[in-house]
């Protein structure tokens, strides 16, 4: 597998506060553990893991997934309904691409209803909790393979 080119799994703004930021919500399981049970979901399949308050950050990671990644699992927060730079940057990558969020947007206010991501997202997950994690990398190790 040492020839496997890496799943990023990235995530925007705030996620780094998960297990703290609003529990009622997002839950108690924070952004470490959820990168271990990625983890241990990909058996093996290489994973590059990152997590970024900055839309400029986000954005560059996409850039390296362009040139390095089989596939992409985002997270995008607060920039899911306000970035376009990040809806560009994604439309370059020609692999499958998840959008993922914990909670089930549709059900939140309004402003959580318009994603630019979905725009080129192949599949979109919400409402699965953090536990939306690991079937995300199982479901898009399947895309890759097919």
């Amino acid at each position: 597998m040492a020839d496997t080119k890496p799943i990023y799994i990235l995530n925007g703004p705030n996620l780094n506060r998960l297990g703290k930021r609003e529990p009622e919500i997002y839950g108690t399981t924070t952004l470490v553990e959820i990168e271990g049970w990625c983890m241990e979901a990909a058996s093996g399949h290489p994973i590059r893991f990152h997590q970024t308050n900055s839309e400029e950050k986000l954005i560059e990671w996409v850039h390296e997934a362009i040139d390095e990644g089989a596939g992409i699992i985002i997270n995008p927060a607060a920039f899911t309904f306000t970035s376009i730079a990040l809806l560009d940057a994604l439309k370059m990558f020609k692999g499958p691409i998840i959008e993922l969020h914990i909670s089930n947007v549709h059900r939140r206010e309004p402003i959580y209803h318009r994603s630019y991501v979905s725009m080129t997202a192949t599949a979109v997950m919400a409402g699965f909790t953090a536990k939306g994690y690991p079937m995300a990398v199982r479901a898009i190790k399947d895309m890759i393979s097919a």
